[in-house]
C-alpha cells in the first residue's frame, strides 16, 4: 500500500485499502487489485451471474463502479424512467449511464466511511441491486431480442431454460 500513498492516497487510502482487502478475503470474493488503491471484485449472483465492481481509493473517498448492462435496445426512455425511479430507494450507489449508454451503479464514500459494515452495505447494494434489476431491464430494454431469441432457439430444438423468467414475453398470445 505505499505504492498507494505515494499515488495519493494518503494515511486515509492506506487504511481504506487494508480495509477492502481483509473485507473482500474474509467474505471469500474473487478480486484482484491491478494497481495501488484499486480493486476489482466479483459479485456472483443469480439472475445477472456475476456482477464486477471496481473500487478505487482515491484520495479523499472510496469510487464504487459496477457495470449492470449495456445500452438497451429499445424503450430507452422506459428504461431510464424505471432507472431514475429506482434509485430514490438506493443506498450508497446509484444508477448511472455512460457516454454509450451502457448502465452502471456508481457512488463515492469518504474514506472516513469505508469499515467492513460500510463496505459490507455497500456492496451488499450494488449485488442485490444489479442481480435483482437485471430481468426487469432485460425485459424493458430487450424484449424484441428476447421473442426473437427464444423463437431461434425452438426452431432449433434448443434449450430455452435460461429464457424461463421471460415466459410471458415468449408465450404466443391468446386472440381475444
Amino acid at each position: 500500500m505505499a505504492e498507494a500513498a505515494s499515488a495519493g492516497a494518503g494515511a486515509g487510502g492506506q487504511t481504506a485499502g487494508r480495509v477492502i482487502e481483509d473485507t473482500l478475503r474474509e467474505a471469500g470474493l474473487d478480486y484482484e487489485s491491478p494497481a495501488a488503491g484499486t480493486y476489482v471484485v466479483s459479485l456472483p449472483g443469480t439472475r445477472k451471474l456475476s456482477t464486477t465492481c471496481q473500487l478505487i481509493v482515491g484520495r479523499h473517498s472510496l469510487s464504487v463502479n459496477a457495470f449492470v448492462i449495456r445500452h438497451p435496445d429499445e424503450n430507452e426512455a422506459g428504461v431510464h424512467r424505471w432507472l431514475l425511479e429506482r434509485n430514490t430507494r438506493l443506498y450508497g450507489v446509484g444508477f448511472a449511464v455512460d457516454r454509450l449508454g451502457d448502465i452502471y451503479l456508481v457512488g463515492r464514500l469518504p474514506l472516513a466511511t469505508v469499515t467492513p459494515e460500510e463496505l459490507d452495505r455497500v456492496l451488499g447494494t450494488v449485488l442485490e441491486t444489479a442481480d435483482g434489476s437485471f430481468n426487469t431491464l432485460l425485459e424493458l430494454g430487450f424484449a424484441t431480442a428476447i421473442r426473437k431469441e427464444y423463437a431461434w432457439r425452438t426452431s432449433r430444438g434448443e434449450s430455452t431454460r435460461n429464457l424461463e423468467a421471460f415466459t410471458h414475453l415468449t408465450r404466443e398470445r391468446e386472440e381475444p
